[in-house]
């Protein structure tokens, strides 16, 4: 589906984001990418969708180069960025001059989209508020019903109602067929959601694991209930301590996604050596 191969990326050769990066994703996974502010999301996101061009090393999505952005590349992807900048039409304007463009577009499922997400079809998209908009743009790209669709925070903006229809909505439209990928700083907005993990540190991808891999490799418990000889990293709350041990006992836990997240990006190479 995609592939990465040592990929670099910067603004100016002296200052790179992205460097030798190498990734691989398939189809038929929702990937939540996190990153620390500045790390490099977007303008990964941004390669992957052919807006941003590499300096070194290509990016390749279903068997094609993305920064040439072929009709026929473009007809299999969606890209839903994190500033969304509607134009002055209707929704039913908006749809006819863009849907055209995507050959398996669902005109019945967007607007049933519309009204799950409680948005005024009738309404001229540039009054809309910017969360009625985000949900806008999202109910459009699910309804594009292309292979790749890419989202850079799609839940800024909305609130908590719409953030839990967001996880429905976007759980129920996975398929075999299709590779959903979504960046965030919100960790809780993907919760129950992804089924594999992306972290991006350090201009490369440190962590590509299912959920539940990490969680046959690591356990993720409360302080009290870790064994002190087995821990590698501990990280204290309003309520006490949190931790992430090594699982030898073949124990399952659910993943504390923001947790790993702040142990990768304080240097935890423990965490990391456990993982590969």
């Amino acid at each position: 589906m995609i592939e990465i191969i040592d990929l670099s990326f910067g603004y100016s050769k002296k200052s790179t984001l992205l460097k030798k990066l190498n990734l691989k994703l398939e189809k038929g996974h929702i990937y939540g990418l996190l990153g620390k502010n500045g790390a490099g999301k977007s303008t990964l996101l941004k390669n992957i969708a052919g807006l941003a061009f590499p300096f070194e090393g290509k990016c390749m999505v279903n068997g094609k180069i993305a920064a040439r952005r072929q009709p026929s590349f473009l007809q299999g992807l969606f890209f839903i960025p994190e500033e969304v900048h509607m134009p002055s039409l209707s929704t039913e304007s908006f749809v006819a001059r863009t849907a055209h463009f995507y050959p398996a577009f669902d005109r019945t499922y967007f607007y049933k989209l519309l009204s799950e997400f409680d948005v005024d079809r009738e309404e001229n998209l540039s009054k809309l508020s910017f969360g009625q908009q985000k949900k806008m743009m999202i109910s459009f790209g699910l309804a594009t019903n292309t292979s790749l669709l890419i989202m850079d925070e799609p839940t800024n903006g909305l609130d908590i109602p719409s953030k839990v229809q967001f996880r429905k909505v976007i759980s129920s439209a996975l398929s075999d067929e299709r590779c959903i990928i979504i960046s965030t700083h919100q960790v809780r907005d993907l919760d129950s959601l992804i089924d594999t993990l992306l972290v991006l540190h350090n201009k490369e991808i440190v962590v590509n694991l299912p959920l539940d891999v990490i969680g046959e490799r690591l356990l993720f418990s409360s302080a009290g209930r870790a064994n002190p000889d087995r821990i590698l990293y501990a990280e204290d709350n309003m309520i006490g301590t949190n931790t992430i041990s090594i699982n030898t006992d073949e124990q399952y836990g659910k993943v504390d996604m923001e947790l790993l997240f702040n142990a990768v990006v304080n240097g935890e190479n423990l965490i990391l050596q456990h993982l590969k």
